[in-house]
């Protein structure tokens, strides 16, 4: 039993309660689930004698110190029955501060309950003192970098990610890096961003979608590629498998501040990666548009397709979908024949050469800039 009566909270659809016996059961499966593996400290293997001393020691221990106050959070499933969704905490730090904490059962994923959990947690932890809460003036978030479900989520209910922190939490294997984010008690608990999510696009040639990891091989085989590595010049030489990985788990970072969209080009038969095209820099209805070719895409009309597609997005107004800019441009070196041929096929109009502008592999290159507006790929 709690040594110290803990308060039930609920919005009517989610409520969070103490932790009871007949947790035990689902309190193992989620710890045993591959995701809370990767991104907890759960014990592995982790048994139910586990569970029960989390249940009877471990947070009964943290109410009765005064430390962590943590909280069942109890949901209905699909046949209206109430079934434990995981648990969520504020860990003090003293002086008005906490640190948030959350896990997820599987089965509650996906369906909005740990977003409520956090309104309902953070609402009590900012509550005065003689209104039954903490009196809490900051809550802190930290998350290991890479892990995109707990930072949309502390994202959903306010907390800004105010950046990394290198080799700052511990994991399985070491010291990782670490996203943090602080919400005060006078803040919006409302996003503060656009968090942009990549629209799967379906063409003739090529399909437009969301990177995955078993993207990896023929990401690096495309970014290795002595063409491909000839024109951007910034990437590094030799490129490993082990940053080509670290590209993508961190793909999302500017979709996440709504500054950049990123899609991978793929086979519409085979859905083999062909490539990449983006579109970055988002501010004042403009982005520049940012692409490169898998060897096995060349020649083929499939980069040409793509820039059409992304750009088009561009151009769509929010209410049906797209991004409502106005203007998306590129610059690439004058001499990179097939890139410039990409653009004028797609209706980019040159307007200039920057010089010195584009790196290359061998240096310095002049730039060939582009500009497209919305009424110019709609008159095509």
């Amino acid at each position: 039993m709690p040594l110290v009566d803990v308060p039930t909270l609920t919005d009517g659809v989610v409520t969070l309660r103490a932790h009871r016996d007949d947790d035990v059961d689902a309190i193992v499966e989620q710890s045993r689930d591959p995701l809370s593996i990767r991104w907890t400290k759960v014990p592995t293997p982790y048994v139910r004698d586990d569970a029960k001393r989390f249940v009877r020691d471990v947070m009964p221990g943290g109410w009765a110190a005064d430390h962590e106050w943590g909280f069942a959070v109890e949901a209905l499933d699909d046949e209206g029955v109430g079934r434990y969704a995981g648990t969520v905490s504020l860990r003090s730090e003293g002086e008005g501060r906490a640190e948030i904490a959350f896990g997820s059962h599987p089965w509650a994923r996906g369906r909005g309950v740990m977003e409520r959990a956090l309104r309902l947690l953070l609402a009590w932890g900012f509550s005065p003192d003689d209104d039954g809460g903490r009196g809490l003036d900051t809550v802190i978030w930290w998350a290991e970098s890479g892990n995109w479900a707990s930072r949309r989520l502390a994202w959903k209910v306010g907390f800004p990610c105010d950046g990394t922190v290198r080799r700052w939490l511990r994991n399985r294997e070491g010291r990782v890096d670490a996203w943090v984010g602080s919400l005060f008690r006078d803040d919006a608990r409302e996003p503060r961003t656009t968090w942009l999510d990549v629209p799967r696009i379906e063409g003739e040639r090529v399909r437009l979608r969301m990177h995955r990891p078993d993207d990896l091989d023929r990401m690096h085989e495309g970014a290795t590629d002595p063409v491909t590595a000839y024109w951007l010049g910034r990437i590094p030489d030799p490129y490993p498998r082990a940053m080509a990985a670290d590209f993508l788990v961190h793909r999302s970072e500017g979709m996440a501040a709504g500054t950049d969209l990123h899609w991978m080009l793929a086979d519409p038969s085979t859905d083999l990666l062909l490539g990449t095209v983006s579109l970055m820099h988002l501010a004042e209805g403009m982005a520049e548009v940012g692409y490169w070719s898998h060897p096995e895409a060349r020649r083929r009309g499939v980069m040409t397709e793509a820039v059409a597609m992304a750009c088009r997005h561009a151009f769509i107004a929010p209410e049906d979908g797209g991004l409502g800019l106005h203007r998306a441009y590129a610059t690439v070196a004058v001499d990179n024949a097939a890139s410039r041929g990409v653009l004028e096929r797609v209706g980019f109009r040159l307007t200039g050469t920057e010089r010195r502008s584009v790196i290359v592999r061998d240096g310095m290159h002049d730039g060939a800039a582009y500009e497209l507006l919305a009424g110019d790929l709609q008159a095509r």
